[in-house]
């Protein structure tokens, strides 16, 4: 008994004492910047993975040069693929830097010259701006459909088994059309 309470006591300490290191997040990474003029504002775009590359999820930071106290802003993206603005979406911070506003495990879907439409409200009044010819290169590893081709081979694999199975299990049943020994 005293044991088995030793050892309960011992994992419980163990829980306790790793828990603050699983709850530590992974700081936002900035290795590409680019400079935006947003009317009055100026604007530093970061991005936690360079190249870009189509469906690659990184992370984007928005970063005024007075910071983002007392004010507010929305981003656009015009889609090269469509050639059509997105519907305007509002700055929000960033979940892991807090600091700043930015978008966290975001994809661009296409390839292609993007364009980021800023628009910002301040102190210095209202302003926009955009961050243009963002090239954006073609997704990485395989196309998509051999991609999925392959994800979908070994679930083929086992649907050819369990029929398989199946039927020896239905033939064995019926005595395969052999009379029954004892």
């Amino acid at each position: 008994m005293r044991k088995t309470l030793l050892a309960l006591a011992a994992a419980i300490g163990l829980l306790f004492a790793t828990t603050p290191a699983a709850n530590a997040y992974e700081p936002v990474n900035i290795v590409h910047t680019e400079r935006v003029q947003i009317g009055p504002y100026g604007m530093t775009v970061g991005f936690s993975t360079w190249p870009l590359r189509a469906m690659q999820s990184l992370d984007f930071t928005f970063i005024p040069d007075d910071g983002i106290a007392g004010k507010s802003g929305t981003l656009a993206f015009l889609n090269p693929e469509t050639g059509r603005l997105g519907r305007p979406q509002p700055l929000a911070k960033h979940p892991r830097k807090l600091e700043v506003w930015g978008l966290d495990i975001r994809a661009l879907q296409t390839e292609g010259s993007w364009t980021f439409r800023f628009e910002i409200d301040g102190p210095a009044g209202k302003g926009a701006g955009e961050l243009r010819d963002l090239t954006v290169l073609e997704q990485p590893g395989p196309p998509m459909a051999v991609s999925w081709s392959i994800s979908l081979i070994p679930l083929i694999v086992l649907a050819v088994l369990v029929t398989v199975a199946w039927r020896r299990t239905k033939l064995r049943l019926r005595g395969n059309g052999l009379p029954a020994t004892v």
